[in-house]
C-alpha cells in the first residue's frame, strides 16, 4: 500500500481528470442496460414497463434534487429508488417472495461454501486483478478529494488501500464478494452534498445488524433492475462531469495534454464498447486490457 501511494505523482490534473471522466461515462452502458431489465437476453429487455420505471425514477430523482432542500435533497437518489420500487410493484413487477422466504436471524459462517486451496495461477491472476482495483481506486480516492476539496497525501492513499486489501480478506473468509472503492458512490457524494464521514459511521451500524438478519438483506434483492438503471444513469453521469471540471483546469493549447487525454479517454471508450477486440490475447492479459479505467491509468500515465 505505502508503495503504491508514492505513485501518485505521476497523477497530475490531465491524468486524474482523464480518469474520473472514464469512470464516469464508460459506467453509462451498465445503467442502461439495467434500465432495460439487466438481461439482455431476455424477452422483456427493454419492455415499455421497464423504460417507464427507469424513466418514473429518473424523474422522482431529478424533483428531490432540484425542489428538496435539507435532508430530503440529501437522500434523493435512496427516495428515488423506494418510491420506483413502490411504482414497479403497482405494475407487477416486484415480487416479496424472496422476503417471505428468509429467516429472521442468521449468523455468518467462516468458510461457508468450501475451504481455501492455493494454486499459483490463481494467485497470479487475483494479484492481477487486486492491481486492477488499486488502480480504479487511485482514481476514486483523487475524485473525492476534489469533491470535498482536501489535499490526499501518500498515507491517505496508501489507509485507503490497506482498507481494501483487508475487506476484500474478510470477503473471503466470510463467503461475499471481494470489496473495492465504488465509482458510483463519487456520484453519491456528488449529488447529496454530503462531504463528511459521520453517516459512514451509522451505515456500518444498520449494515451490521441487516447481515444478521437476512429478511432486511432480502429486501434488497427485490429492487427492480430498472430502477437500479435509473438511479446509475444519473449517479455515473455526475461522475463523468466531475472529470471534466478537472481536466478545465488543464491547459489544453498545449498539445501534448490533448494527446494524453484524447488518446486515454479514446481508449477506454473503445475498449467498453468492443472488448471483443482482444479475444485472441491470453485470458490474463485480457483480463487488465478490456478494463476502460486500467487501459486509461496505463496510457495517461505514460504519455504523460
Amino acid at each position: 500500500s505505502g508503495l503504491f501511494a508514492r505513485l501518485r505523482e505521476f497523477f497530475p490534473p490531465v491524468v486524474t481528470g482523464s480518469l474520473i471522466t472514464v469512470i464516469g461515462f464508460t459506467l453509462i452502458p451498465v445503467g442502461f442496460q439495467n434500465w432495460g431489465g439487466g438481461d439482455t437476453a431476455a424477452k422483456s429487455f427493454g419492455s415499455l414497463t421497464n423504460l417507464l420505471i427507469g424513466l418514473v425514477t429518473i424523474l422522482i430523482i431529478l424533483l428531490f434534487t432540484i425542489f428538496a432542500k435539507g435532508f430530503i435533497k440529501s437522500i434523493a437518489i435512496l427516495l428515488g429508488i423506494i418510491l420506483g420500487t413502490i411504482f414497479a410493484g403497482l405494475l407487477g413487477q416486484v415480487s416479496l417472495q424472496p422476503v417471505a422466504e428468509a429467516s429472521w436471524f442468521h449468523l455468518p459462517t467462516p468458510f461457508f461454501l468450501a475451504t481455501p486451496t492455493f494454486h499459483w495461477s490463481a494467485m497470479i491472476t487475483m494479484m492481477i486483478v487486486a492491481l486492477t482495483s488499486m488502480m480504479e481506486s487511485t482514481g476514486v480516492y483523487f475524485a473525492l478529494a476534489d469533491l470535498t476539496g482536501r489535499k490526499l497525501t501518500n498515507e491517505d492513499m496508501a489507509k485507503g488501500y490497506r482498507a481494501e486489501g483487508l475487506a476484500v480478506i474478510l470477503s473471503g473468509l466470510f463467503n461475499t464478494f471481494p470489496y473495492s472503492t465504488f465509482s458510483q458512490n463519487v456520484g453519491v457524494v456528488r449529488l447529496s452534498g454530503v462531504k463528511t464521514r459521520q453517516p459512514i459511521y451509522y451505515a456500518v451500524l444498520i449494515l451490521l445488524l441487516i447481515g444478521l438478519l437476512p429478511k432486511f438483506g432480502a429486501l434488497a434483492t427485490i429492487i427492480p433492475s430498472s430502477v437500479l438503471g435509473g438511479a446509475m444513469i444519473i449517479l455515473f453521469g455526475t461522475i463523468g462531469v466531475q472529470g471534466i471540471t478537472i481536466l478545465k483546469q488543464v491547459d489544453f493549447n498545449a498539445e501534448r495534454n490533448l494527446m494524453i487525454a484524447g488518446i486515454s479517454i479514446g481508449a477506454a471508450i473503445g475498449v467498453t464498447v468492443y472488448p471483443q477486440i482482444f479475444q485472441h490475447l491470453p485470458e490474463i492479459v485480457k483480463l487488465v486490457i478490456q478494463n476502460s479505467v486500467v487501459i486509461t491509468s496505463v496510457l495517461a500515465v505514460l504519455l504523460n
